[in-house]
């Protein structure tokens, strides 16, 4: 196969807009050049505050670029990445070009089915554990992607990690501008897909979307399953990569029956990230929080139209970029 055509390029943005981003900024576009289809971050959908490094745009980006290639994956037109390709166009995050023609896989076309169903749930589980089949996929799912997912097992490390997470959403509340730039993004996310007011006995910290306060009885687990995703290096290709492996942790989750929600504020405040690295003892950077676990369904947050995500021909599209 010489190219991707317009079919392709329709194909896989319509499974990329599915991934998860900060606030459902959705910071995504895509482009078809000389029979590649390229990610691109918008930065008309960048978050000038909580996201000044553009790390949240890349791992964005990074999540899309891995439903598109299963996308592709799915249809029997795979994809070769290469993340970053031109530092003439730092904006430029994925450049999927065509491989070989074959059959989907069944892990590829398991995970492909799983996309229309992922989505974040903030709401508290139950208390039932994810099996330890279930944690062992979870593991390889981020290993195939080059990166790693630290699972918090025991009550002294889930401790250790809340204080850190809750301690960095106290600082970031106290930032005037984020609490801004979080209510310009309230319409982003639908009541129903909000968290429930945050209380004293919560362990972790919730973005504070919503007013509604939960029924009597309906406390978030005591002790969450909690994963940290983290890449060896932490530059801007790193970064990218960090939200292909997250992605595919996700998709995975959701074929299992597992629901996840994300946490970043230990990795929005450097002091916090920095604690975090450091508790962990693994060679790398965390790049994004996971939390496991079996809920009530809840709604999905709208994403924006493919109409809405295409971009013209060998359009440049302003950077985001550097680490």
């Amino acid at each position: 196969m010489d190219a991707y055509n317009e079919a392709d390029l329709h194909r896989a943005a319509a499974a990329a807009v599915r991934a998860p981003s900060l606030h459902n900024s959705q910071p995504w576009l895509f482009r078809l050049a000389g029979g590649a289809i390229e990610i691109l971050a918008d930065p008309a959908r960048r978050l000038p505050t909580v996201d000044r490094t553009g790390w949240a745009a890349r791992i964005a980006c990074g999540a899309a670029t891995y439903n598109a290639r299963l996308a592709l994956a799915a249809a029997g037109r795979p994809a070769e990445v290469r993340l970053h390709p031109d530092p003439r166009e730092p904006g430029l995050v994925a450049r999927l070009t065509p491989g070989r023609e074959r059959p989907p896989t069944y892990a590829e076309t398991e995970l492909f089915e799983a996309i229309p169903h992922r989505h974040s749930n903030r709401q508290p589980f139950w208390p039932d554990p994810v099996p330890t089949d279930v944690r062992i996929r979870l593991l390889d799912a981020a290993r195939t992607e080059s990166g790693w997912l630290a699972l918090l097992v025991g009550t002294v490390a889930v401790a250790g990690f809340s204080e850190i997470a809750t301690s960095a959403d106290r600082v970031l509340r106290r930032d005037t501008a984020y609490q801004a730039e979080m209510e310009a993004w309230r319409h982003a996310i639908p009541d129903s897909a909000r968290a429930p007011m945050a209380e004293p006995q919560d362990v972790l910290p919730q973005r504070f979307f919503n007013e509604r306060r939960r029924a009597p009885g309906h406390d978030y687990e005591p002790e969450p399953l909690v994963g940290i995703l983290g890449v060896p290096g932490d530059s801007a290709a790193d970064q990218s990569n960090a939200g292909q492996a997250m992605q595919k942790v996700l998709l995975t989750a959701t074929a299992a029956g597992i629901d996840t929600s994300l946490i970043s504020q230990p990795i929005e405040v450097p002091t916090a990230r920095e604690q975090l690295r450091r508790s962990l003892g693994r060679p790398g950077h965390p790049q994004i929080v996971i939390r496991f676990g079996y809920g009530t369904p809840t709604s999905a947050a709208p994403r924006r139209d493919v109409s809405e995500v295409l971009t013209g021909l060998g359009t440049l599209v302003p950077g985001i970029g550097g680490a």
